[in-house]
């Protein structure tokens, strides 16, 4: 992907300019997000895959993308920003459901505490209406906020918090006798 840029040609043979713009911002600033993306992330691959993925969604939502070199740069900044934020959050919830489910299996291996836990909580979260359900999935297993939420399932941030607040003391009671006191 380095080097080459490719530009997309439409059927008429005119130049797509979606993927003109695209060409364009991955060539004024792959090597800068590049660099940023290193100091962030552990390994040069996931630099890369950083990288690509700020991209795919300035791709996804070209028109969001603001004119002039400063703003662009800011914007793609603030996106891979954004991203790794999103995965050191997924990290560290995946982390403490590892401490909370898998700490109370002693005995048993870590792959089939974890399997066992995986199935607890997720027939725990079949338990749940299902709008309460989908909020408690968005925000915590997809990352969405309450406002993206909100505008998907077409009602207040206020009301997702509140699904959201009972979503969670639902699951804490009914994972409650599986895994003790530790939630």
């Amino acid at each position: 992907m380095r080097g080459d840029s490719a530009v997309a040609v439409s059927v008429d043979g005119a130049p797509d300019d979606h993927s003109d713009r695209l060409a364009t911002l991955f060539d004024a600033y792959e090597d800068r997000l590049y660099r940023l993306a290193r100091r962030l992330a552990a390994s040069a691959d996931e630099a890369h895959d950083l990288v690509q993925e700020t991209f795919l969604r300035a791709a996804k939502s070209l028109r969001s993308v603001p004119s002039g070199p400063a703003h662009e740069e800011a914007w793609l900044v603030r996106v891979l920003v954004n991203i790794r934020r999103d995965q050191w959050r997924r990290a560290v919830v995946r982390r403490r459901s590892v401490a909370i489910l898998g700490g109370n299996s002693a005995g048993d291996s870590s792959l089939e505490s974890a399997l066992m836990a995986k199935q607890a909580v997720w027939a725990a979260l079949d338990i749940l209406h299902p709008r309460r359900r989908a909020i408690v999935i968005m925000a915590e297993l997809e990352g969405m906020n309450p406002s993206a939420i909100g505008s998907v399932l077409g009602v207040s941030a206020m009301t997702v918090r509140w699904h959201l607040s009972m979503g969670r003391r639902d699951l804490k009671r009914i994972l409650k006798p599986l895994v003790g006191d530790t939630i």
